[in-house]
């Protein structure tokens, strides 16, 4: 089980501190929200600060797209550092080539589902990605609340993955913590995605292992 903090609810007046903070964690990845004011209602960071952060670790890089067009930028963001690439189903509708493209640059590729998208609708495309993401709240901003449902859209997910023999890793993002993270590894998912939980707690490097140890 995996811990990928969000990079989006870290106080970015001290971008470098609280990148090494998570490299003396138990932290696996950092997880890097690109936003475009488009697909959703806020804009984040692009690939100029992706490259800059990459000169500050070595641990692996979960780029997520919520980014209208996405298949524009694949070749910049190898570049900038990421090592996996996240796009979202909802903004592809070539989406086989999207996933075939970012694997080309030797990238792992993620599909990612908002909380209104039915898990049914990536059977055909779910042996092809390296690892589907669920939305647990409606993108664009951090410190929401887990909705509930996404309990069962994990359990239906990792049903549809041992169904068809895909070694797609499930992760999952928006309002998880140390209260429900349990439920969420136990309806099947392998990486947590935590912002706020992390970022605004007093201890951050406790927080991530203990949800490490769950």
């Amino acid at each position: 089980m995996l811990v990928a903090p969000s990079l989006l609810s870290a106080d970015f007046l001290h971008l470098e501190s609280e990148c090494n903070m998570l490299n003396e964690s138990k932290a696996d990845w950092f997880h890097l929200d690109v936003m475009d004011g488009r697909f959703v209602p806020n804009i984040s960071f692009g690939m100029s600060v992706i490259k800059q952060l990459r000169k500050t670790t070595t641990k692996f890089f979960d780029v997520h797209l919520m980014i209208l067009e996405p298949e524009k930028y694949v070749d910049e963001f190898k570049d900038a550092g990421a090592d996996s690439l996240t796009v979202h189903w909802e903004t592809c509708p070539h989406l086989h080539r999207n996933i075939q493209q970012i694997k080309s640059l030797g990238m792992n590729a993620g599909v990612a589902i908002n909380p209104s998208t039915p898990v049914f609708l990536l059977q055909d495309i779910i042996r092809e990605v390296d690892l589907v993401l669920v939305m647990s709240v409606n993108p664009g901003f951090g410190g929401q609340s887990f909705i509930p449902h996404s309990i069962e859209k994990i359990k239906e997910l990792k049903k549809l993955i041992t169904e068809t023999n895909s070694s797609a890793r499930i992760e999952v993002d928006g309002g998880v913590s140390l209260k429900n993270a349990k439920e969420i590894i136990h309806a099947g998912a392998e990486i947590l995605v935590a912002g706020n939980a992390i970022f605004s707690s007093e201890n951050p490097k406790e927080i991530i292992a203990k949800m490490k140890e769950l």
